[in-house]
């Protein structure tokens, strides 16, 4: 897997099948998106990613594929 880093373009899996976007930053400690608690640290980033209808998600890296 190629590591993905901010600004790719990302396909993950979702739950209405896949879904695709771009990453908007790597995040290294807990914070907190539409509600949600990102449980995210140095030792285990996430990365916040964005569709092209503006909706944003936190995903681990291995969730993501570069598209």
């Amino acid at each position: 897997m190629a590591k993905v880093k901010t600004g790719d373009r990302v396909e993950w899996n979702s739950h209405g099948g896949t879904a695709e976007g771009k990453v908007v930053k790597k995040v290294t400690n807990h914070t907190s998106i539409k509600g949600h608690t990102v449980a995210a640290s140095k030792d285990d980033p996430q990365f916040v990613v964005e569709t092209d209808e503006g909706e944003r998600a936190a995903h681990k890296p291995d969730a993501l594929r570069k598209a």
